[in-house]
């Protein structure tokens, strides 16, 4: 990765993040005919766009709130419960997308839970909910002992990266999926590329490259809060030359 200061990153990834909600918004409302809550299409179209939303956006902007060079300063606690409220508004947007999805194949006699692309999804938000609650229970409240947060850190920090390499999985899944079904029976079929699959694709690869990005950001060693014995974390890093 580029040698580049965090901020100006991280207000590309934020236009990044916000590009992969307008493409999926206007993906349901130009090809898929729009939002509403009657347990139409139009309801299942609510799915794609909190699922990424959430469990991509939010979640992406979750996982590097100690990133940001503010919070190596400072008492930690405003910046644990910043990043828990993140994580806790991904998790909403997940299971009302999961809501959406079950309320079209209920209202529609399509079977649930058969598809590869439903059960990386269900195992993901499965997986996400564990995590938030592990994490709340180890690092926010006041009776957890040191050597279990210090126990648990690591854990938390592989299943965090693993979770949204899951999402990114199951968010790219799902848009091939919708495109197979969608275009055909008096559309122009997929392989033939028409404009919504070109538009879809990208979104795609939109939402690959946000999840790089927030992984990239992750494993370098220079972005990584001090830890809270080393000297540095009580003072606002050196700006980059």
């Amino acid at each position: 990765m580029l040698d580049v200061p965090f901020p100006p990153f991280c207000a590309v990834l934020g236009a990044l993040g916000l590009a992969c909600v307008a493409f999926v918004a206007a993906w349901c409302q130009h090809w898929r005919g729009g939002f509403a809550l009657d347990g139409s299409a139009r309801t299942f179209n609510w799915h794609p766009v909190l699922m990424v939303t959430g469990m991509v956006v939010l979640y992406g902007a979750a996982a590097l709130v100690y990133r940001l060079p503010a919070s190596w300063r400072g008492p930690k606690l405003p910046w644990k419960v910043l990043h828990g409220s993140l994580a806790l508004a991904a998790f909403t947007l997940a299971v009302l997308g999961l809501a959406a999805v079950f309320r079209f194949h209920n209202d529609h006699g399509t079977p649930n839970m058969y598809s590869l692309h439903s059960w990386m999804g269900l195992a993901t938000v499965l997986l996400f909910s564990c995590q938030w609650v592990a994490g709340f229970g180890a690092f926010l409240l006041p009776w957890a002992p040191s050597w279990l947060r210090a126990l648990y850190k690591p854990v938390h920090i592989f299943f965090g990266s693993t979770i949204l390499m899951l999402s990114v999985a199951s968010c790219l899944s799902g848009i091939n999926e919708k495109l197979f079904f969608s275009l055909k029976n008096g559309t122009t079929e997929y392989k033939l590329l028409p404009p919504e699959a070109v538009f879809a694709n990208t979104l795609g690869l939109l939402i690959l490259l946000f999840g790089v990005l927030v992984l990239g950001a992750l494993a370098r060693p220079s972005w990584k809060r001090p830890d809270a014995d080393s000297p540095d974390s009580c003072q606002v890093p050196a700006p980059h030359r």
